[in-house]
């Protein structure tokens, strides 16, 4: 039988004078967050190595039984945890506030799932309420909820089934970090997603679009520099003059870790792209560029350059993607390009490029070709 942790609160006398409080755990446990190995945790209270008078004598007792009073609820957990007891303490616990903690270190969709699964839930939701039940109702609550900024508007059925995966992907961090007794993924079905058309532009377009004034010189660079890397609005947006870089071997690159999947890449740079970067400064390269810019002043500019399309920015990504693969003979090529973690999700722009296109492209360009 494996040995109980012991946990036990200690004393360390700091350089400043005061003593901090800390469990010192015995053998060590793994840390559910940082998925290590964990012998110490300090607990941020602080007394008084030398008291001076009555008031801080009482503080530093205070204190103490306030330690002690915590390291007793800290050894029921670890005792729960390794013997597989359920932790009513934990079942009583905040969900909602544990699901808004990990989205402030995730991207934007988090946010709206959370928002949608505070609405579902009435602003109320414990580690306990988290059944199977429960979870289906959200699933079923998301089929029919309206969008949060067009209440008249229903979600798409593409909609809740992203927001359904990165519920069940928070699920299984609960599960992992063992506030959930139960892997509850195990029970619940997939919202299924529909096929839709992705818009694009062809060469022809592009090149078009190219050629044709806007309005914002800044919405111009930003869109045909997604067209030439697949960078998405936020990576674009966020892109510095440090995450261009000179690489060996190969050339000038992008260096970065992407916003949304936090995947490093390292992308080379054709000419076309390095001129729509402009003379190296310091800082941000598309300064001024901003979400408005990507509704009328975009639909200005499609419209001026005779596309009949509903092109948005996110298009400009499709038009990388589905332009490459027309291209290219190896599609996880494509996918590291895209960092798509999945190759079935670049194989899904090969559906619509015309037979036409792949026999005439030899890169992608948004210049007119020369005799």
């Amino acid at each position: 039988m494996d040995i109980c942790t012991k946990v036990t609160l200690r004393q360390r006398l700091l350089k400043s004078g005061k003593i901090t409080l800390y469990f010192d755990y015995y053998p060590p446990i793994r840390n559910p967050k940082t998925n290590r190995m964990q012998r110490h945790e300090y607990l941020g209270i602080y007394l008084y190595a030398n008291p001076t008078n009555q008031v801080q004598r009482d503080f530093n007792r205070s204190m103490l039984e306030k330690g002690e009073l915590i390291r007793c609820r800290r050894q029921e957990s670890v005792i729960n945890c390794q013997f597989g007891f359920i932790d009513h303490s934990q079942l009583k616990a905040d969900f909602l506030e544990y699901f808004e903690s990990v989205t402030k270190k995730k991207y934007q969709k988090w946010r709206i799932v959370f928002e949608h699964f505070k609405v579902f839930c009435k602003g109320k939701c414990t580690f306990g309420d988290l059944t199977v039940e429960f979870c289906t109702k959200f699933r079923e609550y998301l089929l029919t909820a309206k969008q949060l900024k067009h209440n008249r508007k229903s979600l798409s059925q593409n909609a809740a089934a992203g927001y359904f995966s990165t519920f069940r992907a928070l699920l299984k961090m609960a599960y992992k970090e063992k506030l959930i007794t139960e892997n509850i993924n195990d029970y619940l079905e997939y919202i299924e997603w529909e096929d839709v058309e992705r818009e694009f532009l062809n060469q022809d377009e592009l090149i078009r679009l190219a050629q044709t004034p806007c309005d914002s010189n800044v919405l111009r660079r930003a869109s045909l520099f997604s067209c030439l890397t697949g960078l998405r609005f936020s990576d674009i947006l966020n892109l510095r003059w440090n995450n261009i870089q000179e690489v060996s071997g190969i050339g000038l690159c992008i260096v970065l870790k992407t916003q949304k999947t936090k995947t490093p890449a390292t992308l080379p740079l054709c000419d076309d792209a390095i001129e729509l970067l402009g003379e190296r400064q310091t800082g941000k390269i598309f300064v001024g560029f901003k979400k408005t810019l990507t509704a009328k002043p975009l639909k200005d500019w499609i419209k001026a350059a005779k596309i009949d399309k509903r092109i948005t920015f996110h298009c400009f990504r499709h038009t990388y993607a589905t332009l490459q693969m027309a291209m290219s003979s190896n599609p996880y090529l494509v996918s590291q390009a895209l960092t798509h973690k999945n190759l079935e999700t670049t194989l899904r722009y090969t559906h619509n490029v015309p037979t036409a296109l792949v026999d005439t492209l030899g890169k992608i360009s948004i210049k007119p070709k020369t005799e």
